[in-house]
């Protein structure tokens, strides 16, 4: 296993949800990281933002990890559930809510 993908497997065993975005939480850094931590914020998911801009190793390395080309990643317990159209799309269904009912991480119930 290589460092990156070492130092990945240690982020996403270590916190519950982990966002691989470009830019941090607070000040996303493209249009796709910051939809999806809009979609986390809005059903009030706390999670962890790793930024890939300021790791070319991790950047390169998560896209490697799971096999999937694009970023943001969005990883829950360990499981990589998806991209940004992937996340937008199971959040307008609920599937992205239950994913977190089903593993235990507790949600905001929309007003």
């Amino acid at each position: 296993m290589s460092d990156a993908s070492s130092r990945i497997q240690d982020e996403v065993s270590a916190t519950d949800v982990v966002l691989f975005m470009k830019g941090t939480p607070v000040f996303p850094q493209c249009g796709f990281s910051a939809a999806v931590v809009e979609v986390l914020d809005h059903i009030g998911v706390r999670f962890k933002g790793v930024n890939v801009l300021t790791d070319p190793e991790i950047r390169q390395g998560i896209k490697e990890f799971s096999n999937w080309p694009t970023i943001p990643q969005l990883y829950v317990k360990g499981e990589f559930i998806g991209g940004c159209d992937i996340v937008r799309e199971m959040f307008e269904t609920g599937e992205l809510q239950q994913v977190f009912a089903d593993k235990g991480i507790a949600v905001q119930q929309a007003a």
